[in-house]
């Protein structure tokens, strides 16, 4: 491994580095993006119970909020308790935008690695061919910098490739996942508010 680094040149350091970046990105954005992390399988039917209840005090409130990014959800929703539906309804689509944020940072950094590593590649490609060019000279020719360069070119363009496939495929995968706990969340969102003592509307 490490005499194809070697052979590779200083060209691939940047490429190593983003290839770590990428898998340290993907391991995060798996583990936080669990289904039983972001939804509980259970919470909705709790916080539901407790509404019917009423039982959703202060401190229960703070709890659920803490609990994951379905509890902030639902959490926003019973404060408006009593509120004219159309405001409760407000409220909600703001917690439910800054819980989309949450779900979706660094989800467009994976993105950008699968597109940028290409071009990495491409960049120690042409830092090879440099080399290349530059052992040939009217003096004499440099074998050893001619191979040299060859190899910078193939292994950089390689790399690059081989950084790309599965940061794109992880970064699809993964906008796909965000999008299916939205969806979750919004339906969950809707039955809350369904279930929820709201007036109608504003009184003056």
């Amino acid at each position: 491994m490490f005499e194809i680094v070697r052979a590779a040149g200083w060209p691939i350091w940047p490429l190593l580095a983003t290839s770590v970046v990428a898998v340290a990105l993907i391991v995060e954005r798996l583990l936080a993006l669990r289904g039983s992390r972001v939804a509980p399988p259970r919470l909705l039917d709790d916080v539901l119970a407790l509404v019917q209840q009423r039982r959703a005090g202060a401190e229960a409130l703070e709890r659920l909020e803490r609990s994951s990014p379905l509890g902030r959800l639902l959490a926003a929703g019973l404060r408006q308790r009593g509120r004219p539906r159309a405001l409760a309804r407000e409220a909600l689509e703001q917690a439910g935008q800054a819980v989309a944020h949450e779900l979706s940072r660094r989800v467009g950094a994976i993105g950008t690695i699968a597109a940028i590593a290409p071009l990495m590649g491409l960049f120690g490609t042409v830092i090879g061919m440099i080399d290349i060019f530059g052992a040939y000279s009217p003096a004499a020719d440099d074998p050893a910098r001619l191979a040299h360069g060859i190899s910078v070119a193939l292994y950089n363009t390689g790399f690059g490739i081989l950084i790309a496939i599965p940061a794109m495929i992880f970064y699809r995968a993964l906008r796909a996942r965000v999008d299916d706990l939205l969806l979750e969340l919004e339906q969950a969102a809707a039955r809350l508010l369904d279930a929820l003592p709201l007036r109608e509307a504003a009184q003056a």
